[in-house]
């Protein structure tokens, strides 16, 4: 099946610290692509893997599920560690919540995540009706390229698979289920207006997550693609500076001074 131009999978060997991002429900690799060719810049080891079903039809995801997803990620994950002394995972929207169950299966595998308006739980009317649409529909419109500049689009998929989008409750129930096992350090953000994901998720992580071991930023000029938004810097350079302060090897090789 052919990949849209411009949703390959992207990877950068660099120092010994690895970052593996997440991209999100019918985007790409393209809407972390910035960020991934930040950390790269800044000789961090990145991969960035195009999740199963993911940047070439809409009809092609509808035959894959959440533990496709989460598999590719799990292998992008061991075979970036095969070369690097410490693994950060990091992850928009659905990508959050499968950087949040590698961490929870990971364990001390995983130093720290930075998760972009994640999505751990059917806050919204199309996931919460999901299940009982795809036995009507095979589709619904699309819910990429929420970005508030006109500058930047996101590539992925003018419709949503019902059929893909009713396994999330399934990644999301055994996630939330285990919210409390994690011991990494989190950075969150969140953006003031996001018309995909709704307040519920983050509320989870809160009631969840000590507030020492959980930090939220808010995003006052982006929506929900904020990593191609106006806010994408204070991400990418926010992100960095985790990293820095939560490596376990010496500076330079995190690109610090």
């Amino acid at each position: 099946m052919p990949v849209m131009a411009g949703a390959e999978a992207f990877s950068h060997e660099g120092g010994s610290t690895g970052v593996l991002l997440c991209h999100g429900f019918t985007g790409t690799p393209q809407s972390l692509r910035p960020w991934a060719q930040y950390l790269a810049d800044a000789g961090l080891s990145v991969s960035l893997p195009r999740l199963p079903g993911h940047g070439t039809t809409w009809q092609e995801m509808a035959r894959t599920r959440w533990e496709d997803w989460y598999a590719e990620a799990d292998r992008a994950f061991d075979e970036l560690q095969a070369t690097c002394a410490e693994m950060f995972v990091m992850g928009l929207s659905m990508g959050g919540c499968l950087a949040l169950r590698l961490a929870e299966l990971r364990g001390d595998a995983v130093r720290g995540l930075v998760l972009v308006n994640p999505s751990i739980t059917a806050d919204t009317r199309l996931f919460m009706l999901a299940p009982a649409l795809k036995l009507v529909v095979p589709s619904l419109k699309g819910i990429t390229s929420d970005i508030k500049s006109d500058q930047a689009t996101e590539l992925g998929y003018d419709r949503v698979p019902v059929k893909a989008a009713a396994t999330l409750p399934g990644l999301w129930r055994i996630t939330q289920r285990h919210l409390k096992d994690l011991r990494q350090p989190i950075l969150v953000y969140q953006s003031a207006t996001d018309h995909v994901v709704g307040p519920a998720s983050l509320k989870l992580l809160r009631s969840a997550i000590p507030p020492g071991q959980l930090e939220v930023r808010q995003l006052a000029d982006s929506y929900h693609v904020a990593t191609l938004d106006n806010d994408a810097q204070a991400i990418f350079s926010g992100s960095l500076d985790f990293v820095r302060l939560n490596s376990s090897v010496s500076r330079e090789s995190t690109g610090g001074e």
